[in-house]
């Protein structure tokens, strides 16, 4: 389908800060989020919406060991917790989405997709985890629960403390993909990739199993949005655009950029690998793989990204009237 966009919103931008994490506080900024892509909506965009899941599937394992310390609960594995995340997470999108069409008079409608994503159980992520999921700690707190949980590993998190980390293999296949083109095609906006998926391998009986590992969000959604022929990937984060010389007096923001470009700043190291890395390299195999555009920006500023006025926009190559600009 023509004029699609995959947009992808960050599960930290769902939690604004520790005292506000209630399952109301999400949703209310879930509502905010529904606004701005209504408005992609009503500008003529068929969207396809995917979303992180870092702190609310740290939350879901809190809850399951504390369960199962104070009252004998069974354990949930963390592919469950995963799967939980996406369709609790994907209901309040749903719902949020849903009442503002509504109340625009929008004829639209939206459906979740709970999604399994195929990864490599040899992937090197496995016996290496990367991935940053649950509360912020200070340094003292993750000493403290890592007494209690000595096979757990805490990584420092862009500067705002310390969190868990679990393996997070890279997506090689959408399992639901064809089910997710249907929808578009019918119409709907729909909610996918939730969380990166719930990871899955294929044994040799031709069988899907999942296994306990969260899938970066990002990269998730770069494949979707190839597998789907999306023409827009949009990745939403916490800065209206990507900078470069971050947090120095260089500082820069970066309005349109090539492919070339963005390759060279990797190389100079402009982007931290826990934060905004990941998005730069999904973004990069997103074009190379057939899409036409790529729009980094924070939510509140979708509508003018949309627009060309806000946000990081990178492109295969710049026409003629910027590059005389």
């Amino acid at each position: 389908m023509s004029n699609l966009a995959i947009v992808a919103i960050g599960g930290n931008s769902l939690v604004r800060d520790n005292g506000r994490d209630s399952v109301q506080d999400q949703y209310e900024a879930v509502q905010e989020t529904a606004v701005n892509i209504a408005d992609m909506v009503q500008e003529g965009y068929n969207v396809v919406v995917t979303h992180g899941n870092g702190p609310q599937v740290g939350f879901g394992l809190r809850r399951s060991e504390i369960a199962n310390e104070i009252a004998g609960m069974p354990d949930v594995p963390l592919v469950n917790c995963v799967a939980d995340t996406q369709g609790g997470i994907g209901y309040q999108i749903q719902q949020a989405l849903t009442n503002e069409f509504s109340k625009r008079g929008i004829n639209k409608k939206v459906a979740t997709i709970i999604t399994q994503v195929e990864v490599d159980i040899n992937d090197p992520n496995f016996q290496n985890p990367t991935k940053p999921v649950g509360s912020f700690f200070t340094l003292e707190q993750a000493e403290e629960m890592k007494m209690e949980h000595p096979d757990w590993i805490f990584m420092e998190d862009s500067g705002r403390g310390y969190r868990r980390v679990v393996p997070s293999p890279k997506p090689i296949d959408i399992v639901e993909k064809e089910a997710i083109k249907s929808l578009v095609d019918a119409g709907y906006v729909v909610i996918a990739a939730g969380g990166g998926g719930i990871p899955v391998i294929k044994t040799r009986e031709n069988e899907y199993l999942g296994v306990d590992a969260v899938i970066d969000k990002d990269f998730a959604t770069s494949l979707l949005a190839e597998q789907v022929k999306a023409e827009t990937l949009i990745i939403t984060t916490g800065v209206p655009r990507v900078c470069i010389n971050f947090g120095t007096p260089n500082q820069l923001a970066l309005e349109k950029i090539t492919v070339e470009e963005t390759k060279q700043y990797v190389l100079e190291n402009h982007f931290a690998p826990g934060s905004m890395l990941p998005k730069i390299e999904a973004s990069l195999s997103f074009l190379e793989s057939g899409g036409k555009k790529v729009v980094i920006t924070n939510p509140e500023s979708l509508r003018d990204a949309m627009n060309e006025k806000q946000g990081t926009h990178i492109v295969k190559q710049l026409n003629a009237a910027h590059c005389m600009q």
